[in-house]
This record gives structure tokens, sequence and C-alpha cells, in this order.
């Protein structure tokens, strides 16, 4: 009897470690991105979002499609505003695309980030301390509860940056 196939592939999980492989694994999350990322992270002052790399690999997602989006929530948003020039270009030009939020100081307890593309693909980084993460494609499945957690984050928390200063 012939197997069925399906057009959903199978979860690929990959236990790695270390900073490098911390910003390999963004890389690769962005680019199995296709519709939306989510990414929720202390400051981003971790994983190369201030190299021009990961400036191209996020403008790139934008560029993919106009309907696209990137939703960011923070605990610290100063690292941003001021260690990351290209990411606060991005968001000038991609301003109708990309939304950062900061939490409320109770939801700060929360030191585990994570990223999620469309539903299917996400890197959980165990804590913000240690270097020690799970990078899981094709897994809508596990990526259920990082979802209802990123949920439960952006309620949790307000937009915090913004493409234009407004003000007299």
């Amino acid at each position: 009897m012939a197997q069925q196939t399906t057009a959903q592939e199978a979860p690929q999980l990959q236990s790695l470690s270390g900073e490098q492989a911390y910003e390999a694994a963004i890389d690769t999350i962005i680019q199995h991105a296709e519709r939306e990322l989510r990414i929720f992270d202390a400051d981003l002052s971790r994983g190369g979002y201030t190299s021009p790399k990961r400036y191209e690999a996020l403008r790139g997602f934008l560029a993919k499609n106009h309907n696209n989006r990137l939703t960011i929530v923070l605990h610290e948003v100063d690292f941003f505003s001021t260690h990351c020039p290209r990411l606060m270009e991005l968001l000038k030009t991609y301003s109708h695309a990309i939304f950062i939020c900061q939490t409320a100081e109770h939801a700060r307890a929360a030191n585990d980030p994570f990223m999620i593309a469309d539903q299917q693909h996400y890197l959980h980084r165990f804590h913000v301390d240690d270097a020690r993460l799970l990078l899981a494609l094709h897994d809508p499945v596990g990526v259920r509860i990082l979802q209802e957690r990123f949920d439960q984050l952006l309620e949790a928390s307000s937009p915090a940056v913004f493409a234009t200063t407004l003000g007299l």
C-alpha cells in the first residue's frame, strides 16, 4: 500500500546554544516568514538587531508583500530607540506594517525571548541571560503556546516607538 503524502511538512526541532546560534536561528525564522513575524524580547540588545544583516533580512520580509506585518513586544524600548538606527529607519519606511509595544510593569516577569513566524515556525530562547534555545520549523501545534503568550504580552502592552516624533 502506498503511503499518502501531505502538503504539511513534519516538524523540525533543533536544540541550540550560544549567541552565534541564536543569531543564525533568528535569520532562519525570518527566512521562513511569509506573512507575519512576532517578536518578544527584553530589549533587542541580543540577536544582532543592530547589524546591517538583520536590517536587510527584516526589510526583505516587509518588502515581499504590502500586507506583511512585524509586531515587536519589548520590556524596554530605549535600546531600540538609541542603538538600532537601521530598525528605526525601517519603522519610518514601513510604519504601516511595524508595531512596537512596551510591556506594562506587571508583565515584565517574562524573561524568555521568542519569535514566531506565520504561526508555523518559532524560536524560543529559554532565558534572556542563557543562550540555550529551541528552533522549530513547521510546528503549528508547538507554536500555539507561544502564540497565546505573545497575545497576552501584547494585551499587557502599549504602543511605544513610532516612526515620527510629535511635539511642539
